[in-house]
Order: structure tokens, then sequence, then C-alpha cells
């Protein structure tokens, strides 16, 4: 029985990070550690108001499937759709220095109804933030959500 050659592999082998990148309780983003992250909300109203753009400018330009389904996903994922209201979570994030950007940008977008919930979803927050205070942090940004029945 002769054994057939086994073809070269066709993808790039992946190069192992220098330090995991994780976000545990202990958040390791590496190289994006300090970089500013938008919520599902923000990367929304982002991604419609540059197809606004498009649409307006005589340049013809279609639609990727990529982009279509990152445009499904975030209408029925992203919690806060009026650009009023997202400017408004953006100030009431912003002010909690205490967290990362990640951490906040996480916390816009999960929308969770109490601290044990936000500290599951995101156990970085665990030590940077009272239980009290992101109570307070979560109950205000529940006022600012568009419910749908």
């Amino acid at each position: 029985m002769s054994s057939t050659p086994v073809p070269d592999p066709t993808h790039r082998k992946r190069e192992l990070p220098q330090n995991e990148l994780e976000a545990s309780s202990q958040l390791k983003l590496g190289e994006f550690q300090n970089v500013p992250t938008l919520s599902l909300s923000e990367a929304r109203l982002v991604i419609n108001k540059v197809l606004d753009l498009r649409k307006k400018s005589n340049n013809k330009y279609e639609e990727r499937e990529t982009l279509i389904k990152t445009q499904d996903y975030l209408e029925v994922f992203a919690r806060f759709k009026e650009k009023e209201n997202i400017e408004a979570v953006e100030r009431l994030l912003s002010a909690h220095t205490e967290l990362e950007f990640f951490e906040r940008s996480q916390l816009g977008s999960l929308c969770c109804d109490n601290a044990e919930e936000a500290k599951a979803l995101i156990p970085s927050i665990g030590s940077k933030i009272s239980d009290a205070d992101l109570q307070e942090l979560l109950d205000e940004l529940t006022k600012l959500r568009n419910f749908v029945e």
C-alpha cells in the first residue's frame, strides 16, 4: 500500500503572541491596552454615518456581504439607537476613568442589569469599582436605553 503525500498547508503559520491577550480578572490587551474602543452602539453610529456620506457622494459603492452582516448584527445588538443617547452613554462612561476603554465599551454594549452580572461578564472591573457605584452606573445606562416592545 503506497502512502499519498500530504500537500503543504496553504495557510501561514500563526505567530504565537508574546503575551497572551485576555479579558479576565487581569485585563491583558497587549498593544491595544490604552487604545480607545467603541461600543456596539457607537460602531453602528459610525458605520451608518460613513455609509450615508458615501450614498450622498456621486461615487458608486457596492456594499460587501461582510458589511451587510455587520450592519445586521449591530442593528440587533446595539442597545442605544439614538445619537443623543449614544453621546450621553459615552459621557457617563468616560467619567469613570478608573475603568479601561475596553471595560467602558463592554459596559456600554452589554447593558447588564446588576453589578454581579457586570462583574461576571467583565471580570477585570471587579477590583476597580464598588458594587454600589457600578450599580448606580448601570441604572443610569438603563435609563438611556430605548426599549421596543
